[in-house]
């Protein structure tokens, strides 16, 4: 079959690039016409056993740095999304066991110009949630701007622009507290590698509507000794004592602390509640302490699995001589260890399986949450068509192309959903331009991806990989095969490891491993993404596209050659 010619002969870019603007900002919109009702099970990730038991992680995903409430039956859980937007995911759960992801806070990522170029590692550090008044609040740090504040009258829906409480470099993981008296405070911890120090939690006195700061704040804890690193404060109030709950020692290697005082002020006595202990779950710590309607307590927290990212855990809580206990005490020291499985929690009834969503048909009018560009998107870059059923990526090309992947915005990524897992997608290809290039890619700090790019006429299939791409490494890339048809099939089987094969399809049935198997890495300060991309070297008023049919993810693959 001869190649076929793919110079487009419709110059009417004008209608395209406004009917692409249009539709885009409706995919982009987090208010509540965006939110998820439902979604399939996950193929490869359920945490409920479905026998009043569930295992951990109960989100085998990158929801780092996790916190949590309970207002009446529900629950609702953030993370952290540093730079990728939509930022700040909202995750709702009626048990703790089974979560879906239903919005997020914001869809443009504050400041807005700073933001429009990727900043890796950047933006969003360890958020917190609480509810106060009939109002629901999140505060964040940003690390090189300050800490922000956001509230909304529902978790779905629509969330106010971010106010600046405090503006200041180093400024990170704070936490709202309104104590029973009425009075408002915020205790947050310092990244050592903006403000020049750590292992401090200070506390301030806030205003009661909790938009900025009254003083320049106390020390109420110092980690210098035995804890370093210490971060992620969370305070409470139980049975007259003052609690902050801080993880310490490194994000793969620390614990989760307890400290307690009868003055909010201090001082703080502490204690390790939660270690790694005799278990594999390493680094068991920064979440949140969260109860039911029946009187139990659990606490929500994460663990650090490099290319995966930082996974959720739940464990049983109860506590002690007013100190909390997590988990159970394998080796009877006296610290609790996480559990690998439990008993679900009592909340009263019981409610359907649900997981965060990970295949996308693209039939509808708004991509699925799942999805998050590593920068403030733009129209251009693409957007679904509805009942067409396919998403449209356009071809940019950007003034200062980079090296690699890492400072490329427009890359449409999603978080690993397990340990092994199968990607799959259908490519329909019209590229205008020498250079225009789409594909499945696995985004790390070293990243691969499967891809075709038209050059000279033909389709040329390849791989490529880099290696420390954050500095600015170039692609090595080999190519594998013309593709004399544009519309194609991509795979990814992901093993234990991490460890990447790619694949490719004529026929969606019968793929063909290509190229070299890739070991994934994590990025800056996330775990390995997955997804797709469409991209050009040239500028031009009239850029080529992929459609992209449907993104499905599945048990992993039995590749052979075909």
């Amino acid at each position: 079959m001869k190649p076929i010619n793919f110079q487009i002969k419709n110059n009417s870019c004008f209608l395209f690039i406004l009917l692409s603007a249009l539709c885009f900002a409706c995919s982009s919109s987090v208010n509540q016409d965006k939110v998820s009702k439902s979604y399939s099970l996950s193929k490869v990730w359920v945490p409920d056993n479905g026998d009043g038991t569930y295992k951990n992680p109960v989100l085998h995903s990158d929801y780092s740095d996790p916190d949590a409430i309970r207002v009446e039956d529900d629950y609702y859980m953030i993370s952290s999304s540093f730079n990728c937007v939509p930022g700040i995911p909202i995750l709702h759960s009626n048990d703790l066991v089974n979560w879906n992801l239903v919005a997020y806070v914001f869809d443009k990522q504050m400041p807005k110009e700073y933001f429009n170029v990727t900043r890796n590692g950047q933006g969003v550090w360890a958020p917190s949630i609480r509810f106060h008044k009939g109002k629901y609040y999140i505060y964040y740090g940003d690390p090189d701007f300050g800490i922000y504040m956001t509230e909304s009258d529902k978790p779905e829906g629509s969330w106010s622009e971010p106010v600046l409480v405090k503006e200041g470099k180093g400024w990170i993981d704070p936490c709202p507290f309104w104590d029973n008296d009425g009075k408002a405070y915020l205790v947050h911890a310092w990244a050592g590698s903006r403000a020049g120090l750590k292992s401090i939690l200070t506390l301030h006195q806030m205003s009661k509507d909790g938009k900025r700061l009254l003083d320049d704040g106390v020390i109420i804890f110092d980690g210098h000794i035995n804890n370093s690193t210490v971060e992620g404060p969370k305070m409470y109030q139980k049975n007259g004592y003052y609690y902050v709950f801080a993880p310490a020692g490194g994000v793969s290697t620390g614990w989760q602390l307890a400290l307690r005082s009868k003055n909010i002020w201090g001082p703080y006595e502490y204690k390790v509640v939660l270690n790694q202990g005799t278990t594999n779950i390493n680094g068991p710590h920064q979440g949140a302490w969260v109860d039911t309607k029946t009187g139990e307590d659990w606490f929500i927290h994460f663990q650090d699995m490099g290319a995966y990212g930082r996974i959720v855990h739940l464990q049983p809580m109860i506590w002690k001589d007013n100190w909390p206990f997590i988990g159970i005490d394998n080796n009877n020291d006296g610290i609790g260890e996480p559990v690998s499985s439990f008993k679900k929690p009592d909340v009263g009834k019981s409610y359907p399986l649900c997981t965060p969503p990970t295949s996308d048909e693209f039939n509808a009018h708004q991509i699925g949450l799942q999805w998050q560009w590593h920068a403030n998107p733009l129209a251009t870059w693409g957007c679904p068509s509805g009942n067409l059923g396919y998403l449209r990526l356009n071809a940019i090309s950007f003034p200062s192309n980079p090296l690699n992947f890492w400072y490329q915005p427009n890359i449409l990524l999603q978080k690993f959903p397990a340990e092994e897992f199968s990607i799959s997608a259908k490519f329909e290809f019209h590229p205008n331009f020498n250079g225009d290039q789409t594909g499945l890619i696995i985004m790390g700090e070293d990243y691969s991806h499967i891809s075709v790019k038209y050059k000279d006429n033909e389709l040329i299939l390849s791989q490529s990989l880099c290696i420390e791409a954050s500095d600015s490494s170039k692609e090595e890339i080999k190519e594998l095969a013309k593709l004399q048809e544009n519309i194609f099939f991509l795979r990814v089987d992901v093993s234990d490891g991490a460890l990447c094969q790619f694949s490719y399809s004529k026929d969606s049935v019968h793929f063909t491993p290509v190229g070299f198997p890739f070991k994934a890495k994590a990025g800056r300060w996330i775990g390995a993404k997955a997804g797709v991309f469409c991209k050009g070297d040239t500028l031009t008023n009239n850029a080529g596209y992929v459609n992209i049919d449907w993104f499905r993810v599945g048990q992993k693959s039995v590749l052979r050659n075909e």
